[in-house]
């Protein structure tokens, strides 16, 4: 099955099905949406063998293909997944697909250049976790920010022109200094590849520009506090869709940088520099989570709430090395990386269903605003459960996804520290505030005005997607294993690389 290139198929086939559908143009908005909605089912089929065929327990990179790329740079077209890349693989195919059903009916203007927009992006995103040439990363990486700009800056709101340049900008600027790491280390290793970057020893002064290098990139895409500030922008201007994508799976190549870059090629610096993350995450759970309590846009909600529960992905990445020290093994490590890789996927389902309520709601009375809802479930109990199931996932419930990551990352902050553990357990009643109180006032209570009261209940389109989102929340849930497992070797061996240092002798005399 490894014989038949599926990487490149998963990346290049929803590309080609964008190609083919902005080629469709407006005249046929019809035959647009079914060639979008084709291309995106048949790229997610496209991923069953990757599942299938994937092999628990090692490390190394499966279903690789290398050919020539730039030669002259020694740069290669160099793909292969493992353990911490193929579930976030696996999500964006799966969420792309409600992503295009969800704008069935709702994008009315240019519908063959939102929906080709949204393939092409998802062929990029997928090449970003799939790239294992660092020169070949930063390409994805940039380019999919282009698709992204064209949805807000087209299909957004009022300020959608400030929103797409702020995240541009913020964006771009941080991918520049990663760049010149990622120089600086071709020059050392005469590769783009990164496992060879990950193998390259590194005086610690060396290691510390680079850590913040990659920091100030990714630090700007999970977003980490302080420059989180262009996400909720971007959020409120963005179409359902764009939301949907922004939180599910854009956050996550923060988080996934930073797993794949930070922590294996300057374990020395991140070791000595863990206290900045760790407190930048700190930071963006509590004060964040006390932002999202005074909002009164349900998207500035739930965006200032993505902060916070990605605070959760760099705390737990980042404990290793307070278990470290604390108890002089990296045993509870894992625990810790397992549970910020969980926490990436679970919240990718939960937010993006989250996005997708408002977005119904939003369809029928046009509106945001928190006071312009109450007693929806009066007129819309089937969206109402749903919106209620997905809140409480989102506060970390038991028996939903929500809770496994948040619980793992706690359970391992313990062999860190108590106090450690303290605080981000007391942390999460301020999750359960935030989305409570959001429930509270538009969905229970009585109904708040006439147009509430005329509010249509889900439609057949509008119930398969949340309805296929909870059963995912659930699933994995109640049966966290598989994905776990998926994860556990190559988390094993980020925790190996993190803790073994890199220093040459020659910089240690």
């Amino acid at each position: 099955m490894q014989s038949i290139a599926w990487l490149s198929i998963v990346i290049w086939l929803p590309i080609g099905a964008g190609i083919v559908t902005l080629a469709m143009g407006d005249a046929r908005p019809r035959a647009a949406r079914w060639s979008a909605l084709v291309g995106s089912l048949a790229t997610l089929v496209a991923c069953v063998p990757l599942y299938v065929g994937f092999r628990n327990g090692t490390a190394s990179y499966q279903f690789v293909e290398r050919a020539n790329w730039i030669p002259a740079l020694h740069a290669q077209y160099y793909l292969g997944v493992d353990g911490i890349s193929l579930p976030l693989i696996l999500l964006t195919a799966f969420v792309t697909v409600p992503v295009v059903i969800a704008g069935w009916t709702v994008i009315e203007r240019r519908p063959s250049q939102y929906f080709a927009s949204f393939l092409i992006m998802e062929g990029l995103m997928i090449g970003v976790f799939a790239a294992a040439d660092a020169l070949l990363f930063y390409f994805f990486w940039e380019a999919m920010l282009i698709p992204m700009f064209i949805i807000i800056g087209v299909w957004g709101g009022p300020r959608r022109v400030y929103a797409t340049l702020k995240f541009f900008l913020y964006t771009f600027l941080g991918s520049v200094l990663m760049l010149v790491a990622l120089i600086y280390l071709y020059e050392k290793t005469g590769s783009y590849s990164i496992a060879a970057m990950q193998q390259l020893p590194l005086a610690l002064t060396v290691q510390r520009w680079i850590f913040l290098a990659f920091l100030v990139a990714f630090a700007v895409k999970v977003p980490m506090w302080p420059v989180h500030t262009w996400l909720p922008d971007a959020h409120v201007e963005a179409p359902t869709g764009g939301s949907v994508i922004l939180a599910a799976i854009m956050l996550k190549m923060g988080g996934y940088g930073l797993l794949r870059f930070s922590l294996p090629i300057t374990p020395d610096a991140s070791r000595e520099l863990d206290w900045l993350i760790l407190l930048l995450s700190l930071i963006a759970i509590i004060y964040i989570a006390f932002v999202a309590l005074v909002q009164t846009d349900m998207k500035k909600l739930i965006a200032y709430s993505s902060i916070a529960h990605m605070g959760f992905v760099t705390l737990g990445a980042f404990l290793v090395f307070l278990i470290l020290a604390a108890t002089g093994t990296s045993d509870g490590a894992t625990v810790g990386m397992d549970g910020a890789q969980f926490q990436m996927i679970s919240h990718g389902l939960i937010s993006g269903a989250l996005f997708l309520c408002i977005g119904v709601m939003y369809d029928r009375l046009h509106t945001r605003d928190i006071s312009a809802y109450g007693g929806v479930v009066n007129v819309m109990p089937a969206f109402a459960a749903f919106m209620v199931l997905f809140a409480l996932a989102n506060s970390g419930l038991p028996g939903t996804s929500g809770f496994v990551g948040e619980f793992l990352v706690i359970l391992s902050s313990f062999r860190a520290s108590f106090w450690y553990a303290l605080l981000a357990a007391t942390i999460l009643i301020l999750g359960a505030a935030y989305n409570l109180w959001l429930i509270k006032r538009v969905i229970f209570g009585g109904v708040a005005n006439d147009k509430v009261a005329h509010m249509q209940e889900l439609n057949g389109r509008e119930f398969l997607v949340l309805g296929v989102l909870a059963a995912s929340v659930l699933l994995l849930g109640v049966w966290p294993a598989p994905l776990l497992h998926m994860m556990d070797a190559s988390v094993q061996h980020l925790v190996q690389q993190a803790v073994a240092s890199k220093i040459p002798a020659v910089a240690l005399r």
